[in-house]
């Protein structure tokens, strides 16, 4: 995505953090010191690439800001002028039951704050994110099936969102119960208080 923004911006494309390949996904750590660990460990400066310089950075999403907060700190510490944050992504605003542990709403950044709040939290002298319907066009998934629950809060299947994370990580019981979950175990959508 960043090559594609400097291609299409005019912006010189370059490299200002080294990504360590052997840290995962640090915003699916399950708590709030292990992700700043993990970005710590997980991302670079590269200054002789960035101190002085005005920087536009593309990140996939922005997720608890963990990540994007400690990125921004990093660069400034390395000499960055500036730092303009463009995500390739809409904001990332409902939990994913279906395979990403993302906790909660109120963990996810955009779903309690607006875009101006979530660029003054993060550090960054912009933010922009990539439209709903800018993405969905530019992959071809415009009416196709494509999931963007966690982008709107259509969920594919009913899943009372205050059951759902217990509804489908289900765990065994001491009575042999497996913990498999069914949509019989739950109550339908709008009978939850």
């Amino acid at each position: 995505a960043a090559e594609g923004f400097a291609k299409e911006s005019g912006i010189t494309f370059g490299h200002g953090l080294e990504k360590n390949r052997y840290i995962g996904r640090t915003f699916i750590a399950p708590n709030q010191s292990l992700r700043a660990l993990g970005v710590r460990m997980k991302l670079n400066p590269l200054k002789e690439n960035i101190e002085g310089k005005r920087l536009v950075v593309v990140d996939d999403s922005i997720v608890r800001g963990t990540t994007t907060k400690a990125m921004v700190a990093m660069l400034r510490e390395a000499g960055a002028k500036e730092v303009h944050m463009r995500i390739s992504s809409p904001p990332y605003k409902w939990p994913c039951f279906y395979g990403m542990d993302t906790g909660t709403r109120g963990e996810l950044l955009a779903a309690n704050l607006t875009v101006d709040e979530i660029r003054e939290y993060t550090g960054a002298d912009s933010l922009s994110y990539l439209p709903l319907e800018q993405l969905l066009g530019s992959i071809g998934a415009v009416n196709a099936g494509f999931c963007d629950a966690c982008l709107t809060g259509n969920y594919p299947v009913d899943i009372p969102v205050n059951l759902a994370k217990h509804v489908l990580e289900a765990e065994g019981t001491a009575d042999g119960d497996d913990g498999a979950a069914t949509l019989l175990d739950i109550a339908p959508v709008g009978s939850v208080d």
